[in-house]
């Protein structure tokens, strides 16, 4: 005797046991309605690279059968293995229950259409900074691309990798103080097959840099200031602190890059960097310089660009 689903439409089915859920979903899209039923129900926060229930659930069920985002809708309708059935419900179980984010429970996640390892040694990729590395920084460098990048605070290496794969003629350093987060860089730039190009290197700041100039410096350092390190979604409490706050205004690494970064930049070099939130703490803290805020066509907020020449001009601001 067939045994059917009987719970109320408000109630998490997540209780119900695996072999009861196996024998009642069966397709790609009976998972992708299920899982977005109960990350709905369970109220997740939606800031790792998608922004609702939906998106969440479609990343967690391609994900979990190695399907790209572009796959024919006629796959919705295949019928999976009991095997495939039961990796999506023990996601879906782990993703509600520790509200791990879900690129550390597949171990991946996409940044400026690459994928790149993660784990909970280093931030997840969601910078705004990947449209600007999609253009190969086109805006600041209008005639040849920058010949020497440094990555700052670099984590899984996602931007500096990014830029290499983007820009195939230039050289990338990736620069942080955590040796746990140029392991996984390291992975990275094994995964994308171009460590002939890109280095990676522990530096707090840019003191393992010396002597070293770049044509463009990237970073998206720590800047959460400590009022919303304190209130943020359990989600974050995943990633490794180190890498999100940045003293009471979020600005203790963001003003040693600023008052250090000339000394490796070239004449005609940029500073990009990304503060987020913490961008009205920037322009109180500096109120004489004027930064260039950048735009984004998909969302994204508080990234600065300064050139060489401004650095120079408002050094007394920096120090």
């Amino acid at each position: 005797m067939t045994t059917h689903l009987n719970v109320e439409h408000s109630h998490s089915t997540l209780s119900l046991s695996e072999s009861l859920l196996v024998s009642q979903l069966f397709t790609l899209r009976d998972y992708l309605r299920w899982v977005s039923s109960e990350f709905y129900l369970a109220g997740l926060h939606y800031g790792h690279g998608t922004d609702s229930a939906w998106d969440e659930a479609v990343a967690l069920c391609l994900g979990a059968l190695h399907l790209p985002w572009n796959i024919d809708p006629s796959v919705l309708e295949a019928r999976l293995l009991p095997v495939e059935r039961q990796r999506i419900i023990a996601l879906a179980r782990e993703r509600v229950t520790t509200r791990r984010p879900l690129p550390y429970l597949l171990g991946e996640s996409f940044f400026a259409g690459h994928p790149f390892s993660v784990d909970e040694r280093v931030l997840i990729p969601r910078s705004p900074i990947a449209e600007l590395i999609e253009d190969g920084f086109a805006a600041w460098f209008p005639e040849e691309p920058p010949a020497s990048v440094l990555d700052l605070c670099t984590g899984s290496g996602c931007i500096g990798i990014a830029t290499a794969l983007y820009l195939p003629t230039c050289e990338v350093a990736l620069a942080d103080i955590s040796q746990d987060a140029l392991a996984v860089a390291r992975q990275n730039i094994t995964r994308h097959d171009v460590g002939d190009r890109v280095r990676a290197v522990e530096s707090d700041v840019f003191s393992g840099l010396e002597g070293r100039r770049f044509d463009l410096i990237v970073s998206n350092p720590p800047y959460v200031d400590a009022r919303d390190l304190a209130t943020m979604p359990a989600e974050f409490r995943h990633e490794p602190s180190l890498a999100l706050g940045a003293g009471n205004d979020g600005l203790d690494i963001v003003r040693r890059i600023l008052r250090e970064a000339r000394e490796h930049l070239t004449d005609e070099g940029w500073l990009i960097v990304e503060v987020g939130n913490s961008d009205r703490h920037v322009e109180a803290a500096f109120p004489d310089v004027t930064f260039l805020w950048l735009e984004f066509e998909r969302g994204g907020q508080g990234v600065f660009a300064l050139s060489a020449a401004e650095l120079d001009a408002h050094a007394a601001s920096f120090q």
